[in-house]
């Protein structure tokens, strides 16, 4: 198996974009991935899109097809891929990609995640998010997305002692990252006086513990390592990845504190990089809702289960603290185009270990991780890169 690189990134800014299409949003970031690439079209061996719901949110399938066409691709005849999974599809997207180099099939991926979901009403929206869970046992019985991440930070609080100011300092640390940002959705800093008055969406979760719903797009451009250093004095080198699934509905978890996929998902990305949790120093985790984080930062072991709470609000996650966690301001201040965020994730990680990143950047940061969930956790995917000079 071959060494694979991320050799160029690039993203849109994230949010309400009404007057965006899903393929121009497509279109641009990859684009900007190919540009920063320094690759020529030619060059590319295949397409992979990491989408959720097209067809709901903008009634369009095809999607592989659609951004290969509208990117000036299509009388390339490349081969195009689309992957679903829930809010990972656009990290299964980079996993899949991966794999297709270091088997020697291909030299040069494009992959891409996006979703455009402001084109619907905030109900439909919910609904079409609500569709990653459990419908025969959780959905169709009035359990909502917020309700049942909401049921996991109640017994979080039960079990360890969570406090809502802990849970409420994961927003107010994302989105002092996500000022830092110029391409997040929200670049305001909000106290822990805000979140914790904000309108009650699922007790014990207000407003600001949830992530919003977004537009946008990212997109990486992977190669071969040994023909990296042709396009970049800079290559960051994919040393690791791990994905897992669990149990679809809540009920049938072993544990709601503990996402067991994400456990097994780091195990596994961390066993093949040959590294410890406390080789990361940053890192960007699924904070759909403020307890997601929490959760990751433990079933990742950067903190011993139930310490996650305390940890944030201690500052142990802040930038430049002992881990970095969502330097780009995460889902929660980033932004949430479902499709998007596994990938999003990767840029920003990228940005980190080329000492890019700007206002927002980890001193001294060499190794980065990215954690993404579809659903409340059924499906989980980890990546670990690393600085390659």
């Amino acid at each position: 198996m071959r060494d694979v690189a991320v050799i160029g990134v690039g993203e849109t800014e994230f949010g309400e974009l009404w007057d965006r299409s899903f393929r121009d949003l497509g279109i641009e970031a990859g684009l900007k991935a190919i540009q920063d690439a320094k690759i020529a079209s030619e060059e590319i061996d295949a397409v992979y899109i990491g989408n959720m719901s097209a067809g709901k949110f903008i009634d369009q399938e095809h999607v592989s097809a659609l951004v290969a066409d509208y990117a000036g691709l299509a009388d390339m005849h490349l081969p195009t891929v689309r992957v679903e999974g829930g809010g990972a599809c656009g990290a299964i997207a980079l996993l899949q990609a991966r794999l297709a180099i270091a088997s020697g099939m291909y030299d040069i991926v494009v992959v891409g995640g996006a979703e455009k979901m402001t084109d619907v009403g905030d109900v439909q929206a919910a609904e079409i998010l609500s569709s990653t869970a459990d419908q025969e046992w959780e959905s169709v019985f009035g359990a909502t997305f917020a309700g049942l991440y909401a049921m996991m930070a109640r017994r979080h609080m039960h079990e360890y002692g969570t406090t809502r100011e802990q849970l409420a300092s994961v927003a107010v640390k994302n989105h002092k990252n996500g000022a830092l940002n110029p391409e997040a959705q929200f670049q305001k800093e909000i106290t822990l006086d805000a979140v914790l008055n904000s309108p009650m969406v699922a007790e014990p979760l207000g407003l600001f513990d949830c992530a919003p719903l977004s537009d946008g797009a990212a997109a990486v451009v992977l190669c071969a390592a040994d023909k990296a250093r042709k396009f970049t004095d800079t290559p960051i080198l994919f040393k690791g990845s791990g994905q897992a699934s669990d149990f679809l509905a809540l009920h049938d978890r072993r544990d709601l504190c503990t996402m067991d996929a994400t456990v097994v998902a780091g195990k596994r990305a961390l066993a093949e990089a040959k590294l410890e949790p406390k080789d990361i120093q940053v890192a960007e985790v699924h904070d759909n809702f403020t307890i997601t984080e929490i959760l990751a930062i433990e079933d990742l072991r950067f903190v011993e289960k139930g310490k996650g709470g305390p940890a944030t609000l201690d500052g142990v996650t802040a930038l430049n603290g002992k881990f970095s966690i969502n330097t780009s301001g995460g889902l929660k201040a980033r932004g949430q185009p479902v499709g998007a965020t596994g990938v999003a994730q990767a840029v920003e990680i990228v940005k980190q270990l080329r000492n890019e990143a700007g206002k927002r950047q980890v001193v001294g940061a060499r190794r980065g991780l990215t954690h993404t969930l579809g659903g409340t956790g059924a499906t989980a995917v980890v990546h670990i890169f690393e600085r390659g000079d």
